[in-house]
């Protein structure tokens, strides 16, 4: 996310760290390029005004001057204050009232209010165990109401229908009426947006918000809006007693603006991000570990839940006992491998998550290239029949050419996937039995990631 900023406040990080003195020049040169840096990403000049005045006061404090590592300190500084813009660690969602609690969706159109409904109702549903019901008030965008009838589908939530004909107070208070008798701890309220701030906008969610009284107040923004997401949450926050706001796109290659300054324009704390189209990329939003991530030091923690999650426990444990049992490693096997990747979000997903010093290593690994190579891995091995996918020694010549003819990819290519099932074969054969001990050991000796290590299907 917001890789022009990361890369510029990155290098920023190395330089400040390699400081061995810390003086008011010194400081106040390299203040000047955070501020150039957090201005070109659309972050609001007041708050950026507020950002560097509170870290200058802090670094030419004792704290940095009586360090043994000053540079070390004002990077430390600079991320406690980052966070800090974004609203100290995390902003839970309240659901503490009589059932249903009410969730009202607010934002412009565009923003990805349908879907962010979506994401939320997932995330009720497998977080926190609620039976989550969801109604569309949009009747003026085409095809709104059916969006959100698929994504909810999709979600696992309940949708309560409603047709553009309808009065959007009329869809709501139905939608409040069915949930209450039908024993739904969340009603998810998805809004009309508009191209732009109106008064009917404004009048509509006024009505709704004082006849439905919800427990949260959810404003979805753009996070690529950049300057205009600013303009458009201070705008809410004036008609609405905003509670939380929701970031979408802060996947996209943006600016980032957003997410730094819509915490402190709006004093209402961002709850959650959307991190991925997918229904299951939706973060709970930590501002700690943001900040970390626009100063290019990842997010590990972020990234052992992604796996965590991602990670099929009963397969990978039956994987394990067939290993160490001696059984053979088949082209079943490495399917699951590769799809265990794809249940994890995928390798840019991962890869967003990890320092910029580990990624750089891989800079020159082009992500969707990759992304691609593992859906054409995917692709092949599902063009195999089974008793092939058991026994890779019976493709020869023929069944390649029909293979390959199947997947729609050249025989070549057929051929690199069974080399390297073949490396990753030997490898699992190694771990048998105290082999792996072994394999460690000697993996450990190696300099670098290379060293003859085989290739792993991803």
């Amino acid at each position: 996310m917001a890789s022009a900023l990361t890369d510029k406040l990155t290098r920023l990080v190395k330089e400040m760290r390699g400081q061995a003195r810390i003086t008011e020049s010194n400081v106040t040169d390299m203040l000047r390029e955070v501020r150039m840096a957090l201005l070109e990403a659309d972050v609001a000049l007041p708050v950026v005004r507020d950002f560097i005045a509170r870290v200058k006061d802090k670094a030419l404090g004792q704290e940095v001057l009586g360090s043994l590592k000053p540079g070390q300190t004002l990077v430390s500084i600079v991320n406690r204050e980052l966070a800090a813009t974004m609203g100290e660690g995390v902003a839970d969602i309240n659901l503490a009232a009589q059932p249903p609690a009410v969730i009202l969706m607010a934002g412009l159109q565009g923003a990805g209010k349908t879907t962010t409904t979506a994401k939320l109702a997932k995330h009720l549903i497998e977080k926190r165990k609620k039976k989550v019901l969801t109604v569309s008030g949009d009747v003026y965008r085409p095809a709104a109401i059916e969006q959100l009838k698929t994504v909810t589908k999709q979600a696992g939530a309940e949708w309560f229908p409603s047709t553009p004909d309808q009065k959007p107070l009329d869809i709501a208070l139905a939608a409040l009426d069915y949930a209450r008798k039908h024993y739904f701890d969340v009603l998810l309220v998805d809004t009309a947006g508009r191209l732009a701030i109106d008064e009917a906008l404004m009048k509509e969610i006024k009505d709704l918000h004082a006849a439905l009284n919800p427990v949260e107040t959810l404003f979805v923004v753009d996070a690529m809006q950049g300057q205009d997401a600013i303009n458009t949450a201070k705008a809410f926050k004036e008609a609405l007693p905003l509670t939380g706001i929701v970031l979408t796109k802060l996947d996209g290659d943006s600016r980032g603006g957003a997410a730094l300054s819509v915490r402190q324009i709006t004093g209402a704390p961002i709850k959650f991000a959307g991190v991925s189209e997918k229904l299951d990329g939706l973060e709970v939003f930590d501002a700690e570990r943001h900040a970390g991530r626009i100063l290019g030091m990842g997010d590990i923690v972020a990234l052992v839940e992604q796996v965590s999650a991602g990670v099929d426990m009963e397969a990978a444990q039956k994987l394990a006992a067939k290993v160490k049992s001696g059984d053979g490693f088949d082209l079943n096997d490495f399917l699951s491998q590769i799809q265990q990747m794809k249940q994890m979000g995928g390798l840019s997903s991962l890869m967003d998550k990890l320092p910029s010093h580990l990624t750089a290593k891989a800079g020159a690994v082009d992500m969707d290239k990759a992304e691609k190579d593992i859906k054409r891995k995917e692709g092949i091995i599902q063009s195999m029949t089974p008793l092939e996918r058991r026994k890779p020694d019976l493709i020869k010549a023929t069944r390649k050419k029909r293979i390959a003819n199947g997947a729609g990819v050249h025989v070549q290519e057929v051929n690199r996937l069974l080399k390297e099932f073949e490396q990753m074969q030997g490898m699992m054969k190694k771990m048998k039995g105290g082999g792996l001990m072994k394999m460690m050991k000697k993996m450990g000796g190696m300099k670098g990631m290379g060293g003859g290590m085989p290739k792993m299907p991803f």
